[in-house]
């Protein structure tokens, strides 16, 4: 257990998700590890690479020495890149030297994590996906819990295994995504002044959020209902997460997402849903 109560719930959280993905890949035949997941470009062995290379530069080990093809379609920029670069780097590697690696790294992150004296404020180096900064140590751990909940379910969701929909990362997860909101609906779909989006959401992890659009134009949310909104948007659980992901595009998913109120509102939202890098 870390000394700073505040962050152990994060760090539960990604032991939860660190646990559920080794009992997800270790029985997996060869063939398995190729399957493709919704993440652009990755399969199931580039997602469990990608989990293995963060954490490992977490522990502070060098990043690997490795010139990436110039043929990948998604890597488009240096975040991308400096991600890609521990994924690719493995493409080769069996099940089992996957499976070695990634127990590996995962005690050894654990015992790093258990004896953790640093506060939640403390000021921590970090490149990926903050860019080259310093991150306060709990938002460090919050989006770690995010990141291996998030592929935890494009695993489970690639190897029709799905679960964990209502565990600890989910809430976080719940909450990371929550915080994306104003940006969507404020600025990017441009949702008018001294208005309001419900957002419904049911299933495993259930919430109604609305997003009020100030005098300014300055979007916040809140769980305070709303009485004649501009539009509400209801979905479950996972698809608001893969929306909000961007795993699928709205027109993939528009069978399980209803609207009501201003239609071109709407779509717009649901165009412009996704908050993760």
């Amino acid at each position: 257990m870390t000394d700073h109560p505040s962050l152990q719930p994060y760090v539960d959280a990604w032991t939860q998700s660190m646990e559920a993905i080794s009992e997800l890949v270790t029985p997996l035949a060869e063939g398995e590890w190729n399957r493709r997941t919704e993440c652009p470009g990755w399969s199931v062995r580039d997602v469990v690479s990608h989990i293995i290379g963060l954490e490992c530069e977490l522990l502070g080990d060098p990043r690997p020495i490795h010139t990436l093809p110039r043929d990948i379609y998604h890597v488009r920029d240096e975040t991308s890149r400096h991600m890609e670069v521990q994924v690719d780097v493995r493409r080769h590697h069996t099940g089992p030297e996957m499976t070695s690696e990634f127990e590996y790294t995962f005690i050894r992150r654990s015992r790093q994590l258990r004896n953790e004296k640093r506060g939640p404020e403390a000021e921590i180096n970090t490149v990926v996906p903050f860019g080259p900064r310093k991150v306060p140590l709990e938002r460090l751990l919050m989006t770690r819990a995010f990141d291996v909940w998030v592929h935890e379910q494009d695993l489970r969701r690639a190897l029709n295994t799905p679960g964990n929909l209502d565990s600890a990362g989910a809430h976080v997860a719940r909450d990371v995504l929550l915080a994306g909101l104003p940006k969507v609906v404020g600025k990017d779909a441009g949702a008018p002044p001294n208005s309001a989006v419900v957002f419904d959401v049911s299933g495993p992890v259930e919430f109604m959020r609305t997003v009020r659009v100030d005098a300014n134009g300055k979007a916040s949310v809140g769980g305070s209902p709303s009485l004649g909104p501009e539009a509400t948007l209801s979905l479950d659980w996972e698809t608001y997460l893969r929306l909000a992901t961007g795993r699928v595009r709205a027109e993939a998913v528009a069978d399980r997402v209803k609207t009501e109120g201003d239609a071109e509102l709407a779509t717009a939202i649901l165009t412009h849903f996704s908050v993760t890098p």
